[in-house]
């Protein structure tokens, strides 16, 4: 496992005193607990993903900085009795509990047995388009549909000038709230009051559409990053469509995901325009894979097209049959057999085996 892998296994340590910092080696070594020691603040990936989280109070502080969201089985450490400040910066953070050491030592080995209640079992998928027109609103509101059985499932359409998701899926005239609609108190958004308050599609698939028109609103990486963090700690499935136009909340929509759904048609000039995208996404998450489009007119296959790109290939599919029809007439409905249900199922399955496989490497 690499640096870049956030193992949900293991506990992250931040703590800058070294005699604080041998005490919780020296319990974790006792307590057989896998460690991580990242350099603070870290990734919101890691930050999400770990079992439990350990800082003493400068590292806590960092974290508040960075404004990462808040989540159970986070513990602030002090070396002997805290005093004000600890508690203060412990609040700010989130924390559960304080723990003195080495005093209550013992409180620290409870602490690190257990897994933490709760949410944070979430994953995010993030997909964009390798260049304008390749799909990828299609596709990610396809893996929504392909995933409604599979647990609780939340699309977000993340591109203002993509004409809504709500319109692709034949729901834009039912009742509901959207991007303009949303309001963000102290960068939380409850989970349960969104899936109550956005439009369903489907019967299953809670939809956050940007608006049209005079409605369009711009989104803030604080606002997206905020639905994002209340769907994952829900354990929700989140699918966001990303806009292609590299800016802070594009960039923050990535870091996070769990996977990158790169959509590119099999075409010269769009495999051209995808690699100046890989660029950009792989910046920001190495977790990409391809889903390569039909039809090819200049004879590329599916392995030309991910060779040029540097990336692995998870998907090829035909043209979906009478696909522009349906969108203009009542919006999309996944087939059980056709080729987006079959190339969004394949997505699903390396989402979870990458996600729950105990050595985070690419599955081939």
């Amino acid at each position: 496992m690499t640096s870049a892998e956030p193992d949900p296994r293991a506990v992250l340590v931040m703590v800058s005193g070294g005699g604080l910092l041998d005490e919780i080696r020296r319990i974790g070594a006792a307590t057989e607990c896998p460690m991580t020691e990242p350099a603070p603040p870290p990734g919101r990936q890691a930050w999400t993903r770990a079992r439990s989280i350990v800082l003493d109070s400068s590292t806590a502080a960092a974290c508040v900085r960075e404004r990462l969201p808040r989540r159970p089985g986070i513990v602030l450490v002090s070396e002997g009795a805290p005093g004000l400040a600890q508690w203060q910066v412990a609040t700010a953070v989130g924390a559960e509990r304080v723990i003195a050491l080495p005093e209550e030592a013992p409180e620290l080995v409870r602490a690190l047995a257990q897994r933490p209640a709760g949410g944070g079992g979430g994953r995010v998928i993030a997909v964009l388009g390798g260049r304008g027109g390749a799909g990828a609103s299609t596709f990610a509101a396809a893996l929504a549909c392909a995933a409604d059985n599979l647990q609780r499932t939340l699309l977000v359409d993340c591109d203002p000038s993509g004409g809504g998701l709500d319109l692709l899926l034949g729901i834009e005239n039912k009742p509901g709230l959207r991007w303009p609609g949303l309001v963000v108190e102290d960068g939380h958004v409850s989970a349960d009051a969104l899936h109550h308050a956005l439009p369903v599609a489907n019967q299953r698939i809670s939809v956050l559409s940007c608006g049209r028109g005079t409605a369009a609103v711009e989104l803030r990486p604080a606002a997206v990053q905020a639905v994002l963090d209340a769907g994952r700690e829900a354990d929700d499935l989140v699918i966001c469509d990303v806009a292609r136009d590299r800016g802070p909340t594009s960039a923050a929509i990535l870091s996070c995901a769990d996977l990158v759904v790169l959509i590119v048609p099999a075409e010269l000039r769009a495999v051209a325009a995808a690699e100046s995208a890989v660029g950009f996404v792989s910046s920001h998450n190495i977790r990409t894979v391809a889903v390569v489009r039909g039809p090819a007119p200049g004879g590329l296959s599916a392995d030309d097209v991910s060779d040029a790109l540097g990336i692995p290939l998870v998907a090829h599919m035909r043209p979906e049959p009478r696909l522009c029809g349906q969108l203009e007439r009542g919006g999309l409905r996944l087939g059980r057999r056709g080729p987006l249900r079959r190339a969004a199922n394949k997505v699903l399955d390396a989402l979870f085996e990458r996600v729950d496989a105990s050595d985070s490497g690419w599955v081939a």
